[in-house]
């Protein structure tokens, strides 16, 4: 017997289960907020989106995009889109409106849902239909009984068939449209719970985007045996150790800055007398390999289990993880943390390997459909029947560790930042003859974004002219942080720059040329 796996498994689950239980604790005092609700009432609004579409006249396989921080409506979506056959686009709210429309007229959405926050953002966009998650607006779209008296249209699941497509900077000016067929999220989901020992007694906080990886597949997982959600729509370290107080919170999943934001906040407290929770949490971090100073201070001081994966959109994400076995018990904490520093060993499903270049090359049912429009750079990526993940790094025995980055790709904060794209809009500026951007080391973001800049003869332009070029055309995350005005910039024989040499000097006397 073969039954198609398709996420909408999960919620069917939770709701036959655990249908009374409840389900998440949605942001209070915003717009639309929907309060406390449970597994029977995300159900019906999730039937009662797919129900909606129907009488839009959406069919199997288009796409609805969602522009929005961390809700029960996001969460809701994923399966009232995603679960009735069609196709979620999840786009990252800190974009530009001209980013934000790329995303949507290139993934071919014929629905907005946008939070009111976003209203501008989204206020250009042509052509498609616009639904503002207000809870007025979109009140019969997510109607618990539109949900209960009608039927959504059937469609024939297939695994095999796109869940969502999730926009990624990478090596291209755009961003690529990643296709995640439900296979991939399925697996993700069920490998990603089974590693961190997901049961029905933990509560999830929402510290990470919805719209990263489809929040690394953890919604999925933690749906599926009816834990709890707890929303948290924008960081704040204090609130997050609050939160953990008042609803019990078991896990979070958050890129280095959040636990930089947590520990900032722990510290406050331990000054003011103030105690830090006393709940058994489980901290899963990706984005970039945190310090080891970090991951210590989060076991000695919060007294909290760190957790590291690696993984990237492509994979859905989870490729490796670095979970503590019981040898490591009688470890000292300092130990401990160097050891967990890496990037960990593969997830059940996955292999690892590096090739003669030193690039980290995976296979799994993790690994992406392709890219959405872009065969070729499918075929790239997918070479060889590996997926090449663009990070350098090597073995030690059964651990990966990421030791480079080889393509054009800065992580600060958690996001990826294409420094082509960067790059792109510098070369707008009438005063920029030649530049290149590259990610530096930084203690709060990891990496932060660093432009090389020669200027034309007879020009001029200041530092804070460049970074507000870029800031009125790109997402701000994604501007340089500080710009280096050059006389020239060395290149090889043939005109290339290498950037690789670019980076030496700031990323001098460390282990690692990522951070």
């Amino acid at each position: 017997m073969r039954i198609a796996l398709t996420i909408g498994d999960f919620l069917e689950r939770a709701a036959h289960v655990y249908g009374d239980r409840t389900a998440i604790v949605d942001e209070p005092d915003v717009a639309g907020s929907l309060g406390r609700i449970s597994y029977g009432e995300l159900h019906d609004r999730a039937r009662a989106l797919a129900v909606g579409l129907d009488e839009m006249g959406l069919a199997t396989g288009d796409r609805v995009a969602i522009v929005s921080p961390n809700s029960v409506r996001f969460l809701a979506s994923y399966f009232g889109v995603s679960g009735f056959g069609r196709v979620l686009v999840p786009i990252n709210f800190r974009l530009t409106a001209d980013e934000i429309g790329y995303i949507v007229e290139h993934s071919g959405a014929s629905v907005v849902l946008y939070d009111p926050e976003f209203e501008e953002g989204t206020s250009a966009i042509g052509g498609v239909r616009r639904i503002r998650l207000d809870g007025v607006e979109d009140a019969t779209l997510f109607d618990p009984e539109v949900g209960r008296r009608s039927d959504p249209d059937g469609w024939s699941p297939d695994e095999d068939a796109t869940c969502s497509i999730n926009y990624t900077s990478g090596t291209t000016a755009r961003p690529k449209g990643v296709q995640l067929t439900h296979r991939n999220c399925w697996l993700n989901a069920v490998t990603f719970g089974w590693h961190i020992g997901v049961s029905d007694r933990d509560v999830l906080l929402h510290t990470l985007p919805m719209f990263h990886a489809n929040g690394w597949g953890m919604p999925y997982a933690v749906t599926g045996v009816g834990g709890g959600h707890v929303v948290q729509r924008k960081i704040d370290g204090e609130v997050i150790l609050q939160r953990i107080e008042d609803e019990g919170v078991s896990v979070l999943c958050a890129a280095p800055a959040v636990v930089a934001s947590i520990l900032a906040a722990s510290e406050t407290r331990q000054a003011e007398g103030r105690a830090l929770p006393a709940h058994n949490v489980r901290v899963v971090v990706a984005g970039a390999p945190p310090p080891s100073k970090t991951i210590e201070r989060v076991e000695r001081e919060l007294g909290w289990e760190f957790i590291q994966i690696y993984g990237l959109t492509e994979t859905s994400p989870l490729l490796t993880l670095n979970r503590g076995p019981a040898e490591w018990d009688g470890l000292e904490t300092e130990e401990r943390a160097q050891r967990l520093s890496r990037a960990g060993v593969p997830a059940i499903g996955v292999r690892m390997d590096v090739n003669e270049d030193g690039e980290v090359l995976a296979r799994s049912n993790h690994v992406f459909e392709g890219y959405w429009k872009q065969p070729d750079e499918t075929a790239k990526a997918l070479e060889g029947g590996w997926f090449h993940t663009g990070d350098g790094g090597y073995l030690d025995g059964a651990y990966t560790v990421i030791s480079d980055r080889k393509k054009d790709v800065i992580i600060t904060g958690g996001e990826n930042v294409s420094s082509i794209e960067v790059e792109d809009v510098l070369y707008q500026h009438e005063a920029v003859a030649e530049v290149a951007v590259i990610g530096v080391p930084d203690e709060k973001w990891g990496e932060k974004v660093l432009a090389l800049v020669v200027l034309r003869p007879g020009t001029a332009a200041s530092e804070q002219d460049l970074i507000e070029h870029c800031r009125a055309r790109i997402a701000h995350f994604k501007a340089p942080r500080t710009i280096e005005i050059r006389e020239v910039l060395a290149r090889t024989a043939t005109g290339k720059l290498q950037k690789y040499k670019l980076r030496e000097p700031y990323w001098e006397g460390r282990d690692r040329a990522v951070n």
